[in-house]
């Protein structure tokens, strides 16, 4: 994972790429308290099960309970010792690796589902395929899958991970022709080799379903692209743009990442069924997609983000910088009145960077107007961190896109 143990990536400038890790003593402990939990409540549960017949026999009540310590003692170092082995994927312990489907609807041509054209007024496209080779990367309590693949856009040529992650409504009958809403969710720090969101540490999927039930969010399918082509180790980021003589990360993530969701899963064919979400550098990649392609997305959530593009690898380029400039981009749209789109920030107020709040609120107050709406979350005492930004977005910004947002829609 790319954020520290206590939860926070690092200021995406001048700081550079975070370092930390968690100690392997950390893991140890952790996979043995749950794994002790686990493995001695349920011992301590089968054991007095299977002593019930002695706890009856009063001619042997030492050894019945001498049975029911042996039983206890035994069952609970068997969960000890399958909590760790689950915690640290050893098979048969744990299903990450295996094949996941998704399911619903595959479709085997472009726009055709069981071998049926669609509908042209159809709200809903079905997956257009060819379907991916996902696999697990982690299980949820609640049975729904975290699944990876690698993907090669068509588009901007750069092979990348993609972790994907859908509700449980999406598997419900009642929704088998029902096209869902997708988050694309961008995070910050180096943003590569993985994406932080897949990690369920972070809440975002349980957050998700749990919004969703309170009625403030939408259930949105979640896809978490890797960001950057290679580690930031030497300062260098990508600002999620094609610049030139660069591989084009813009190009992945508004064509290539939303190509490969359309052909896996049940989508909406409009805009009003896509969004960004992102913290940090991925808050701005989010914000700038948005602005540069309303024709695509409506709306994001942008979570402590940069305001302008300010990678090194602009210099000499200054024309192309501003083609993906938010405030560049947020004027023209407002001068050619549309279309709408929807903004939600969210800023701690211990931000790292203490500019952050201030460009923000300096770039609401300037672009806030005609097609660009806005919202603002000012956290109390939040910081630039993963863990401030999950249950804030639960508090009005989530609701504030899902208001505007589809879904889930049937034919």
């Amino acid at each position: 994972m790319s954020f520290t143990p206590d939860g926070q990536f690092p200021p995406r400038r001048p700081e550079g790429p975070n370092t930390g890790q968690r100690t392997p003593g950390g893991q140890y402990e952790r996979a043995y308290q749950e794994g002790y939990r686990q493995g001695y409540d349920e011992g301590y549960h089968q054991a007095q099960i299977r002593s019930e017949g002695y706890e009856g026999e009063s001619s042997r009540p030492r050894r019945g309970r001498r049975w029911v310590i042996a039983g206890v003692t035994v069952l609970a170092l068997a969960g000890i010792a399958a909590g760790v082995m689950a915690y640290f994927e050893v098979p048969p312990f744990t299903d990450k690796g295996k094949s996941v489907s998704f399911g619903g609807g595959q479709a085997s041509g472009d726009g055709k589902a069981g071998g049926a054209e669609q509908a042209s007024n159809s709200k809903v496209l079905m997956p257009t395929g060819p379907a991916a080779d996902f696999k697990n990367s982690m299980t949820l309590g609640d049975g729904t899958h975290v699944a990876v693949t690698t993907v090669t856009g068509k588009k901007s040529g750069f092979t990348g991970k993609v972790w994907v992650w859908a509700p449980k409504e999406y598997s419900d009958p009642k929704f088998a022709k029902s096209g869902f809403p997708v988050l694309i969710s961008l995070p910050g720090g180096a943003g590569y080799p993985n994406n932080y969101w897949m990690g369920t540490d972070l809440g975002l999927q349980t957050s998700i379903s749990k919004w969703y039930h309170e009625g403030k969010s939408k259930p949105f399918i979640l896809v978490m692209p890797v960001l950057n082509p290679q580690p930031d180790d030497k300062g260098i980021y990508w600002d999620g743009s094609d610049i030139p003589g660069q591989p084009k990360m813009g190009t992945w993530l508004t064509e290539d990442v939303p190509d490969f969701t359309r052909a896996n899963f049940r989508t909406i064919k409009s805009r009003d069924g896509w969004a960004f979400m992102g913290s940090s550098t991925g808050g701005f990649a989010g914000l700038k997609a948005v602005l540069k392609h309303p024709d695509k997305f409506k709306a994001v959530i942008a979570s402590g983000p940069d305001i302008v593009p300010d990678s090194p690898l602009w210099k000499g380029y200054d024309k192309e910088k501003a083609e993906n400039n938010p405030e560049v981009l947020a004027k023209q749209l407002i001068d050619k009145k549309g279309p709408d789109v929807y903004l939600a920030f969210q800023v701690g107020t211990a931000e790292s960077n203490k500019n952050t709040l201030p460009n923000v609120q300096k770039f609401i107050a300037t672009y806030g107007k005609g097609p660009v709406h806005t919202s603002l979350r000012v956290i109390e005492g939040g910081q630039h961190n993963a863990k401030t930004y999950v249950p804030n977005m639960g508090e009005g910004p989530i609701q504030f896109i899902s208001k505007v947002m589809e879904g889930p829609v049937s034919e």
